[in-house]
């Protein structure tokens, strides 16, 4: 490089602009190119970016993702967006949350030997009761009647109105939490086996294929025409009869117009129950029952009614056309 101290050199950016602004050729103070003159490399930059700075968002940008945030913000307090599945698409067999007062969350224990107990079911169509034989399943009365006790079957649906092939009527089916089938108390409770035949007004719970999958699903009986179809099957125990309230059965099954599962399922408003009776006493109110065969006869598990799945499905909670329970 020259050491020519007269040597022309190139005068710096500022140095320039204050030349140029002392001959007037820009405005003072002017941070942009004046009117008809080319822009310089630095304002082209910016034209292009779309008056962006370099490597940065735009301030309509920034308004535009602040109000997107603000409205998922809302949203999530709300509930209006749930991460994951809203209903059935958890684990098999589990409540959407909980339930009742002190709710099991294990297997209770089983109902002593001997002991009737009634529950009764309210609904908009009517009341239904329910007389608990500990001598059918001790395990699974013990299990219904702890259920029933804490509150769990308050506000759940009957989801599932079931038919035979040639029309005859089947099972109604309730006691998921989630109303779809897939539900349960989050926990599961052993096998029994069935001592009585299946029968209109017949109670029982439902189960899916595996064994041991009994969880708060059950069903009632329909028909007499029935006990051939959940007797193939005969895993499905038996809890009780319904001893008074089977017109409201039918008017439940009913109300689904011909829809295995129901558009507008009715609700178990309230389900309450009775103090232990001893053996030999009866704590219902006596059958109750339009058509078919009378309520009370002493019921068997031979159908596998599921929680709202064709009970011939592997893995579904109810009878094969039964119901199953999860």
């Amino acid at each position: 490089m020259s050491s020519d101290s007269n040597r022309p050199r190139p005068r710096s950016s500022k140095k320039r602009r204050a030349v140029q602004n002392a001959a007037g050729l820009r405005p003072a103070g002017a941070g942009r190119p004046e009117v008809g003159r080319a822009p310089t490399q630095r304002a082209r930059a910016g034209q292009t970016r779309g008056g962006r700075a370099s490597g940065g968002l735009s301030t309509a940008q920034w308004a535009i993702g602040a109000v997107i945030v603000f409205a998922v913000g809302v949203a999530l307090a709300g509930g209006v967006i749930k991460f994951g599945s809203g209903g059935g698409g958890g684990t098999a067999g589990q409540s959407a949350a909980p339930r009742g007062t002190n709710c099991p969350t294990a297997q209770p224990p089983a109902a002593p030997a001997g002991q009737t107990r009634l529950v009764t079911i309210e609904t908009a169509k009517g009341q239904i009761q329910i007389t608990l034989r500990s001598d059918l399943s001790p395990i699974a009365v013990g299990n219904f009647a702890a259920l029933v006790g804490c509150g769990f079957y308050d506000g759940i649906v009957f989801h599932r109105a079931a038919s035979l092939p040639d029309g005859t009527p089947f099972v109604i089916q309730g006691g998921d939490p989630l109303g779809t089938g897939g539900g349960g108390p989050g926990y599961k409770i052993q096998d029994e086996p069935v001592t009585a035949p299946y029968v209109r007004g017949t109670v029982a719970m439902a189960r899916k294929s595996a064994p041991n999958s009994v969880g708060s699903q059950f069903f009632i009986v329909l028909d007499d025409k029935d006990q051939s179809v959940l007797a193939s099957a005969n895993t499905y125990q038996i809890i009780g009869s319904v001893t008074a309230g089977m017109d409201t059965v039918d008017a439940i099954y009913k109300s689904a117009n011909g829809q295995e599962s129901p558009a507008d399922p009715v609700v178990m408003t309230k389900v309450t129950i009775g103090p232990p009776v001893a053996a030999g006493a009866s704590p219902s109110v006596g059958p109750s029952s339009s058509a078919g065969s009378s309520v009370g006869a002493s019921p068997s598990v031979a159908a596998s009614p599921s929680g709202g799945a064709s009970p011939s499905a592997a893995g579904s909670s109810s009878p094969p056309p039964s119901p199953a329970a999860s």
